[in-house]
């Protein structure tokens, strides 16, 4: 299972699921032709891209782990994963640590409701940001 624990690290990486079904068959390069292509985002930056199959049982995370990508793959042997709802023209839904969490979970993602948290906006998050020198 890919733990809490294994998800925190990513810290303010961006999670990016893709709207459309991916062929399972895909390993690194094909997933990270999409990922070029379709999210038009280099691998390289951090983000972890999310994959998942027509019938909803299988999921990938594509990353990029130090030094080269890595792939993180899960079939269920029953049951589905719940796609999240996307804009009709969208590509992509972006997640949080959180949301991919309940995504892997099994958590009816529609039944959740999120209490109001602060947060920083772009513009307050730079001003905050430490200055390296």
């Amino acid at each position: 299972m890919l733990s809490s624990a294994l998800l925190s690290p990513l810290g303010p990486a961006k999670i990016y699921l893709y709207a459309k079904p991916a062929d399972m068959r895909r390993s690194f390069n094909g997933l990270h032709a999409i990922v070029a292509a379709e999210f038009g985002r280099d691998i390289r930056a951090g983000d972890v891209f999310v994959f998942l199959n027509r019938r909803h049982d299988r999921i990938k995370l594509l990353l990029w782990d130090r030094d080269g990508m890595a792939i993180w793959m899960k079939r269920l042997e029953r049951g589905t994963f719940q796609r999240p709802r996307s804009p009709p023209s969208g590509v992509q839904v972006e997640m949080d640590a959180t949301d991919l969490a309940l995504l892997l979970s099994g958590i009816e993602l529609t039944s959740v409701k999120r209490r109001p948290r602060y947060a920083l906006d772009a513009a307050s998050r730079r001003a905050v940001a430490p200055v390296v020198s």
